[in-house]
């Protein structure tokens, strides 16, 4: 099980993770504070600080028992309090929590572009022959070991740095993308759940109990992936179209 055990990989994986999980818990808060709930603030969740978000199992058991076995992992952070009874009266409590749900995976969508945009610039910085950005961007995007970028001959810094961001892109495509769907404890089901009309509202709320359960058998089962495949191929379509257009190739 750990005979493709790889440590770079593992700490180049876990770091982008934590930094991730990071902006998406703070951005819950910050949105909450915005709107005039202060609660996660006198906390200590509006922050960048990973300890303050850390959960022992979300954070530390699974995503590296994950990485080590080579398993799909579940990450996840302490839930950021939120108490919608503060939230400004511009809008409903419902519609309030929705904005305030939507900051996070809107977070990691942000620093998915944001990440990408940095990574084509240090491509075309270190790659010393134009014709090789794309397939240099590729494998740094896709490599599932931090190892098999060694053959591009870009240095141990270069590489390394390459990877992460490859890893930041990746990860944060994921959390936007599994934090969408409207399912118990994710935060789609509370963006979901401001907008529906208030006739649905009781059968929505009879269901929601039971789609924590549902969530774990789907994604131990790999069921979840075939969920959220045809989307990942529809992003990774358009990352592709958007590298073949600013690296040479």
């Amino acid at each position: 099980m750990f005979d493709s055990l790889s440590i770079p990989t593992i700490l180049v994986s876990y770091v982008a993770l934590l930094f991730s999980l990071s902006v998406h818990e703070a951005s819950h808060a910050t949105a909450a504070y915005l709107l005039e709930d202060d609660t996660a603030a006198r906390l200590g969740r509006m922050t960048l600080n990973p300890l303050a978000h850390m959960d022992l199992l979300g954070t530390f058991v699974f995503p590296l028992l994950g990485m080590a076995t080579g398993f799909p992992f579940i990450g996840w952070a302490k839930p950021v309090p939120v108490d919608p009874r503060k939230l400004t009266r511009r809008f409903t409590q419902r519609v309030g929590y929705a904005f305030v749900a939507s900051a996070g995976p809107a977070s990691n969508l942000v620093q998915a572009v944001v990440f990408l945009g940095i990574m084509f610039l240090a491509v075309k910085a270190v790659v010393p022959v134009p014709e090789q950005e794309f397939r240099v961007f590729a494998r740094a995007l896709l490599a599932a070991k931090v190892e098999s970028l060694q053959v591009l001959q870009l240095g141990t810094t270069a590489t390394l740095f390459l990877a992460l961001l490859g890893r930041l892109v990746l990860i944060n495509i994921g959390l936007a993308l599994f934090n969408l769907l409207p399912m118990g404890p994710l935060d789609g089901a509370g963006i979901l759940r401001g907008f529906l009309p208030w006739r649905w509202l009781p059968k929505f709320d009879r269901v929601q109990p039971w789609m924590g359960g549902i969530l774990i058998v789907l994604a131990l089962t790999g069921l979840l992936g075939y969920v959220l495949g045809p989307v990942f191929g529809l992003v990774f379509y358009g990352i592709e179209l958007v590298a073949r257009l600013v690296l040479h190739f």
